[in-house]
């Protein structure tokens, strides 16, 4: 005996848009509606599984039932948070501005990516949906299952269905109208085609006829094309949302390759030998393309100029650093002289004045500096040592007094 599921719910109109203070009362029969609607799916999703695994076609339906699953948990784990921000109506306008977001804000975060994996055909970059579409996107699927399950309803099932139906074709108006002028066109031919074929359909049912056979594949066909109108919504966004991001990126890159040309400049100017690194150019990238085929390639460009800034910057700073490393211990020989009372020995002041001679010319032969700083040190180390001071009592030279 085969397993039939009951008739299926569609999903509650969302109140709002992104970032507006809902209504309480408007939010309070949004979320018991859409409370309703988790349960009714959960129950039908449970029956399609088991009509799956009664069927010869199980294996090729496991990845839209593993989809409609993910879809169906995302939207379940939303709506736990959607509960617990209304905390039983007790909301003040952050809270109800905080409810727009979790409906209109993207799922992917909700999203079990084992799950995903196992439905790779529709693939991670397809969910990045809101809470609505991901609700429509569920009520496709879970038509499209019903179709390839062929499961036969009743007369007044195939009423429901057709008024189903119905409303996904005005659904459907509402995307085509948010399509690219570039592919408007295509989109809208597409459904009114679904539409004269509805139209046909509801003739014949109306005159008493069997539209069983007719109904499947017309669902199928809708169920698919909200379904591509969805994901290409998405997609359009990601792009959107792709350029944005490298072109912040590469604003942030330019600035900081004219910053590191200046760094650059004031080590040749500063010290020799100075690094030989080249500073690329970020505008000889040209702009961020928007075509989506095109945005990889300029990302891989970006990322390897970056690397390319960072290895100069950091050469060049480097080269900077160790002549103010030189200074700093030069500044620490001199300390320890005078902790010393070796600071005016003519060995010490004919070293001193041959350090900072080398480290204030510009530029400053660096391993030239080094060794002077060395040799202060090493003569301050010397003068301060018992055979340093046995010396000076021989040569008449007497340690320095406060």
């Amino acid at each position: 005996m085969s397993i039939v599921p009951r008739g299926a719910v569609l999903s509650p109109q969302a109140p709002g848009r992104m970032g507006q203070q809902l209504d309480p009362a408007v939010a309070q029969t949004y979320l018991a509606d859409l409370g309703e609607w988790v349960l009714a799916r959960r129950e039908e999703l449970d029956q399609l599984d088991q009509a799956a695994l009664a069927s010869e076609r199980r294996a090729e339906l496991t990845g839209d039932l593993t989809l409609s699953m993910a879809l169906w948990k995302a939207v379940s784990d939303r709506h736990d948070l959607l509960l617990a921000t209304w905390d039983g109506g007790r909301v003040g306008p952050a809270e109800r501005e905080r409810l727009s977001v979790l409906i209109w804000g993207r799922l992917d975060a909700s999203l079990d990516p084992v799950a995903l994996d196992a439905a790779g055909r529709h693939g991670a970059g397809a969910l990045a949906v809101s809470l609505p579409e991901a609700c429509r996107l569920s009520d496709a699927l879970a038509g499209q299952l019903r179709v390839r399950l062929a499961l036969d309803p009743a007369a007044d099932e195939n009423a429901r269905r057709i008024k189903a139906l119905r409303a996904q074709l005005e659904r459907l108006r509402d995307q085509v109208a948010l399509e690219p002028s570039v592919s408007r066109d295509a989109a809208g031919r597409q459904r009114d085609e679904l539409a004269a074929r509805t139209d046909d359909l509801v003739g014949r049912f109306d005159r008493g006829g069997d539209v069983g056979g007719l109904l499947g594949p017309l669902e199928n066909d809708a169920a698919r094309l909200e379904r591509d109108l969805i994901v290409g919504g998405v997609k359009r966004r990601e792009l959107v949302d792709d350029v944005r991001d490298l072109t912040e990126r590469r604003d942030a890159l330019s600035a900081r390759g004219k910053a590191v040309e200046s760094l650059a400049a004031q080590a040749v100017a500063a010290v020799d030998p100075s690094p030989n690194y080249a500073v690329p150019d970020v505008d000889a990238l040209g702009p961020v393309p928007t075509s989506a085929g095109e945005i990889a390639a300029y990302r891989g460009r970006l990322e390897r100029v970056g690397r390319a800034i960072d290895i100069a910057q950091d050469a060049y700073a480097a080269a900077l650093h160790e002549r103010d490393d030189l200074l700093a211990a030069l500044a620490a020989s001199r300390t320890m002289a005078g902790a010393a009372g070796v600071a005016s020995m003519p060995d010490v002041l004919s070293a001193d004045r041959l350090a900072t001679d080398l480290l204030e010319r510009s530029p400053s032969p660096v391993p030239v500096a080094k060794a002077a700083v060395d040799l202060h040190r090493a003569w301050v180390a010397w003068w301060s040592s018992p055979g340093g001071e046995r010396t000076a009592r021989r040569l008449g030279l007497g340690k320095d007094t406060a």
